[in-house]
């Protein structure tokens, strides 16, 4: 189903949101000083992450080693903090993503290939935009929405005024929010020639998954749940590169896989793993690796990898 949009409530007022409001007020009041000096504050905070959250950075170090075993222990370490020091600015590319105006997101902001929908929108079908998690998404979601608004699957906030928060910033360019579990809907969405988003590089667990290599670990859990849409749906699909540049934020729209689907699950997941590595490797400082990404392990070799 989709999200029904959240309102504001009188309750949020209470004591138990002040926390949330006072780190809201934080933010929204950071998100106005110039922009270089916030990526300077995202630095820092990101080297005060490095030390201040030891299970995320352990699981960014673990995932790194696990894809990268032929870099030096040196050259690891170096990537692990270049990638929490990304994980503090994209702390205030939150902020900014949320409550820029949009002339403000359109001076940093650009795409780059939406002739890649235009194409597909011209046969009447529904675009399928596979995104994956870089961590600028907040800044880069409100970038394509701007240029085309979409629609996205969505995991509700479980603190219900961040809910209200959050949702009105993710949607303020984009057309709604979709459930998670809501598969009908996004299909409906699709059907409807909209640009849907969704992101198939994250551990969604043993269902509706094959395991395909993934960097250097060769049996890991990938969903399936992309071939589903991309079989039911009248829709074609496209890769989607958000970047964060010395230039500001680029939306890279990338052609679809060829003969896609094929009818061979294993080989188009195998695919799109693929590609995902290769979109990863423009800029992998930037890429989710304090998401446990290979938790999920096959029934003939359980041990954890963490």
């Amino acid at each position: 189903m989709h999200v029904k949009a959240p309102t504001f409530q009188l309750s949020f007022f209470h004591p138990r949101y002040w926390l949330t409001w006072l780190s809201v007020a934080l933010l929204y009041v950071i998100s106005w000083l110039p922009y270089q000096l916030q990526i300077w504050l995202g630095k820092a905070v990101g080297r005060l992450l490095y030390h201040v959250l030891k299970s995320r950075r352990k699981v960014a170090q673990r995932n790194i080693e696990l894809s990268f075993p032929e870099l030096s222990a040196q050259e690891q370490q170096k990537l692990v903090k270049a990638n929490l020091e990304s994980a503090g600015i994209a702390l205030f590319e939150t902020g900014m993503g949320w409550w820029w105006p949009d002339w403000r997101v359109r001076r940093k902001g650009r795409v780059f290939g939406y002739e890649h929908v235009e194409r597909i929108l011209e046969k009447g079908k529904g675009v399928f935009g596979l995104v994956i998690h870089n961590m600028n998404l907040e800044f880069n979601c409100r970038v394509i929405g701007l240029k085309h608004p979409s629609v996205a699957f969505y995991r509700p906030h479980n603190n219900p005024l961040m809910e209200y928060m959050q949702y009105h910033g993710r949607a303020r360019s984009n057309k709604y929010l979709i459930n998670k579990r809501a598969v009908g809907d996004m299909l409906k969405a699709l059907n409807k020639q909209e640009l849907g988003l969704y992101f198939p590089d994250q551990d969604y667990g043993p269902r509706r998954c094959e395991f395909v290599p993934f960097f250097a670990v060769k049996e890991t859990a990938t969903t399936t749940g992309t071939l589903l849409f991309a079989k039911e749906a009248n829709c074609e699909t496209v890769f989607l590169l958000p970047l964060r540049t010395a230039r500001g934020y680029e939306v890279h729209i990338l052609p679809g896989l060829e003969d896609f689907p094929s009818g061979d699950d294993k080989l188009d997941v195998s695919r799109i793993n693929k590609r995902i590595e290769e979109m990863v490797m423009k800029a992998p400082e930037q890429y989710l690796w304090m998401h446990k990404r290979f938790k999920t392990r096959p029934e003939h070799a359980p041990e954890s990898l963490y």
